[in-house]
């Protein structure tokens, strides 16, 4: 009897449980069928686990230490670059002289650097996107570090141009170290910050010159060489500090390595990630070149490799043409000394070692203070009038300079001019870097730098021999096809699509 009671009770006692729990699912449903949408999303929300992006905690962590320290590591990749880069201005008179070079000859030298480049710059860039962009820009600094200084015991022309091809496909891998940076940076801090990376280009530049005036007529131009690899020995031991980007693991997969990441840079700021997990979708296609001229890019991606094209065309023109005129003396002076009243023309024979001086080597140094002298305006014309205004802007600005150029003057007068004219190429390049690394999505963003900075390599290829060729029979001729260029880029910036400025970084198409 008792054993039946007590089964009669335990029977009462789950169909009370029963009837409880009926009763709140009713009331449940009639509170959620009540409530407003927005109120049912909130409710909703409340019993989801909380997670955030990697936008997100990039944007809750803010500018800090790291930053600091990755703007000042990565910074010095431009030092390497503008090193190797400007040396060709440098070293072009010595190696004329030391084998006894016709233009195109040392016109090629620099088509050479240019060659390894473009066809390394889109291979670098697949390989940034499918593992990783640290791995490739370290790679680069050893790369190219390695060539350049086999460059130094180059026993002819032949071995010269093969081993800085070399140094083109290394210098190809470092270009990644902008993608790196820009994916750690906060949107509000990109146009102030990536701008100021013209201080260490210009750190660089002045640095092989410096070089060029105290090693070279001392110990040669071998010497020059061996010592400008120093920097990016230094800059290997320093690079050490850098994480993989955050954006990339994500995109990758790896929300482990994502998570100690941005956990790390967080704890160096003094700053906290977002509640919750860190929860994206993984890229399965990453490194698809076909998505640049897919519908949603063709249009943008077309107007970059010719905006990248004409940004490095005009650079490396003002460069090279501006070691050129002094080189030969072809300026039109209105108070030349003896010295430099003299005109040379390889045709004519009169001379094929016309090394530098120091008044050369002083124009030169003080044209490379132009790439930062005017990093104010620059940040300006990214905050008020956007990315695409700005490039027009400073394209039109260009071939206004490079016509200037052409006209008679002071010694002081072209000096103005060639600093006013760096500057400007400077800043548009700059700012054609910055767009590029804005517009397009993670998942190709490295294959579309790399892309973009083979199309400018085409440029730098082309340069060289309007510049170092042309300028020797006809300085108008050689600068008009600049100023073109430059006026046609400035109309096809109209046509692109996206403005980037405030945007956030897309991590997929």
């Amino acid at each position: 009897m008792a054993l039946k009671r007590s089964s009669s009770m335990k029977t009462q006692l789950v169909d009370a449980i029963q009837l409880q729990e009926l009763e709140l699912e009713e009331e449940i449903n009639t509170s959620s069928s009540n409530n407003t949408p927005a109120e049912a999303a909130e409710a909703k929300a409340q019993t989801e686990p909380k997670c955030y992006t990697v936008e997100e905690a990039v944007e809750s962590i803010g500018f800090g230490l790291f930053h600091i320290l990755l703007f000042i590591i990565m910074g010095s990749a431009n030092i390497v670059e503008a090193m190797e880069i400007m040396l060709l201005a440098v070293v072009s008179p010595e190696i004329r002289c030391e084998w006894h070079l016709e233009d195109w000859q040392v016109a090629l030298v620099s088509t050479m650097v240019f060659l390894g480049f473009m066809v390394c710059g889109v291979l670098c860039g697949y390989v940034a996107d499918k593992y990783g962009r640290w791995k490739v820009v370290f790679g680069g600094f050893i790369w190219a570090s390695y060539f350049s200084l086999l460059t130094s015991f180059s026993p002819s022309y032949g071995w010269f141009i093969f081993l800085r091809c070399m140094v083109g496909c290394g210098v190809a891998a470092t270009s990644q170290g902008f993608v790196l940076k820009t994916e750690f940076i906060p949107a509000k801090y990109r146009a102030y910050l990536l701008p100021l990376a013209s201080i260490f280009w210009m750190l660089g530049s002045m640095l092989i010159i410096i070089l060029g005036m105290t090693v070279v007529p001392t110990m040669g131009w071998r010497w020059m060489i061996r010592f400008s690899i120093i920097p990016s020995i230094i800059l290997i031991g320093l690079f050490m500090f850098i994480p993989e980007s955050a954006r990339f693991q994500v995109s990758s997969g790896n929300i482990q390595g994502a998570m100690s990441t941005l956990n790390w840079i967080a704890r160096m700021n003094g700053a906290t990630l977002p509640e919750g997990e860190l929860r994206e979708t993984e890229v399965a296609e990453r490194g698809n070149a076909f998505t640049l001229i897919s519908p949603a890019f063709r249009k943008t991606s077309l107007l970059l490799w010719y905006s990248w094209f004409v940004a490095s065309f005009s650079y490396y023109g003002s460069v090279l043409s501006s070691s050129e005129l002094l080189e030969k003396n072809l300026l039109c002076m209105t108070d030349a000394d003896p010295e430099h009243q003299i005109k040379h023309n390889q045709e004519e024979a009169l001379c094929y070692c016309i090394p530098f001086n120091m008044a050369d080597y002083q124009t030169l140094l003080i044209s490379c203070l132009g790439e930062v002298a005017l990093i104010p305006l620059n940040i300006c014309l990214l905050n008020i009038f956007g990315r695409k205004p700005s490039l027009a802007i400073l394209q039109v600005l260009s071939a206004f300079f490079f016509m200037l150029v052409n006209i008679c003057t002071t010694m002081f007068g072209f000096t103005v001019l060639l600093f006013l004219l760096r500057s400007v190429v400077s800043m548009n390049f700059n700012v054609v870097y910055i767009y590029t690394a804005e517009v397009y999505p993670t998942a190709v963003r490295s294959i579309g730098m790399g892309f973009c900075t083979s199309f400018s390599r085409v440029g730098g290829m082309i340069a060289p021999f309007i510049a170092q060729v042309l300028m020797s029979r006809s300085v108008i001729l050689a600068l008009s096809p600049f100023a073109t260029a430059c006026v046609t880029c400035a109309v096809g910036m109209a046509f692109l699509p996206i403005e980037t400025r405030g945007r956030a970084l897309l991590q997929d198409a």
